[in-house]
């Protein structure tokens, strides 16, 4: 049985809204790609909605289990030890909710592997 499935894209935030922006056109593309899927944006810092607001969103909209997909290249002190403090505190909040932490994308052999094509492009 598959239970109606969120993802919340990640990511650090920044008060220029122009760097939002690549992040809500994942979010586009993931609607495109698989139209049931529920999908945020969320963000650490400096930017709105923060990753509770994002959970209770996609509480509300039906989603019963949520991947967190950090849209971090690195793993710094924010992936090591603060969000996964966040994803404990936010999971004893939201028991009927099924949350699971995604590696970030800059571990993923698959993006690697796009950033070194788009590098040898010509």
């Amino acid at each position: 049985m598959h239970l109606p499935r969120g993802i919340v894209l990640f990511a650090h935030g920044s008060r220029d809204a122009r760097w939002r922006e690549p992040v809500e056109a994942v979010a586009q593309r993931i609607r495109q790609l698989e139209p049931g899927v529920l999908v945020c944006c969320a963000y650490l810092e400096a930017a709105t909605p923060d990753l509770a607001t994002a959970l209770t969103e996609l509480a509300g909209q039906g989603a019963q289990a949520v991947d967190v997909l950090p849209i971090f290249l690195g793993v710094g002190k924010h992936l090591r030890e603060d969000l996964p403090v966040l994803m404990t505190q936010l999971q004893q909040a939201n028991p009927g909710l099924q949350l699971r932490l995604r590696p970030a994308v800059g571990e993923t052999p698959e993006l690697v592997d796009a950033l070194a094509r788009l590098a040898l492009k010509n």
